[in-house]
Formats: C-alpha cells, sequence, structure tokens
C-alpha cells in the first residue's frame, strides 16, 4: 500500500495518507487562486477514513464561487494550507498536491472553472474540462 505524508513549509501540522487518491484536480476560480497565491489550486482527494491528521492546525471556512462552504485546515505557524474539506462532503479529505512535495504524483484528471484559466496555462490533452458560471 502507497503511503504518502503532506506536510506545511515547517513540517507541522501534517497527513499521512494510506493508499491512492480517489481524485486529482486542478481548480482556476478565483478563489482558489488567491488561496494558493498562484494561478490554479490542485488537489488530491482521499477517502477520510485514509488520512491521519498529526499536531495542530487553525481552521478557515471558505464560501466557494458558488456558494459550497470548505473547511481549510492551515499551519498556524507558517499559514501553509494542509488539508481541507468540502461541508456535505465529508467523507473526503483534499490535500494540495504541493503539501506533498513530491513531483511523481499522478497527473490530473480534471481540471474545473476553465473560463478563468490563465490562457497561457496548459495541461495534458486527456485531462476532463469543466465551464462552470462565469
Amino acid at each position: 500500500m502507497t503511503v504518502r505524508l503532506a506536510s506545511c513549509s515547517c513540517g507541522q501540522p501534517r497527513a499521512e495518507v494510506f493508499g491512492e487518491p480517489v481524485g486529482v484536480s486542478v481548480c482556476h476560480c478565483y478563489a482558489c487562486q488567491r488561496r494558493t497565491g498562484s494561478v490554479f489550486g490542485a488537489q488530491a482527494s482521499f477517502p477520510h477514513e485514509s488520512v491521519a491528521v498529526k499536531g495542530d492546525g487553525t481552521e478557515f471556512v471558505r464560501v466557494g464561487d458558488e456558494g459550497g462552504r470548505f473547511r481549510f485546515t492551515f499551519c498556524p505557524r507558517c499559514g501553509s494550507t494542509v488539508f481541507y474539506v468540502e461541508e456535505g462532503y465529508e467523507q473526503e479529505i483534499s490535500i494540495p498536491l504541493g503539501a506533498f512535495a513530491d513531483s511523481g504524483f499522478p497527473p490530473p484528471t480534471v481540471s474545473v472553472y476553465e473560463e478563468r484559466r490563465h490562457w497561457w496555462v496548459s495541461l495534458p490533452n486527456d485531462v476532463e474540462k469543466h465551464r462552470r458560471n462565469p
């Protein structure tokens, strides 16, 4: 079984993940752009029971572009997001790909908010692309 470790910049808090992700995606919505400080967010989702969280984090609830509520857990020391859960979908935990610091991580299979993707960002041709409300 694959075991991966995700952590913030200073190593506290962290998440130990057992098994493969149920999904890997990128999101180009403005909220993810602001959250990451980058042009999109990239994340992997895992069944809740496959993730062991260690250390203390601070929570922030953000309302997404379409009204969904997301509970982010980030490090109170360095500020990095370690994981988040969408309310109503608590059976899964999403972890930013950068928290794994693993360039061999499986690539995304889905891209959402394509209408907000920066024109110079390209993804593999087989990535499923979704448009949302502009």
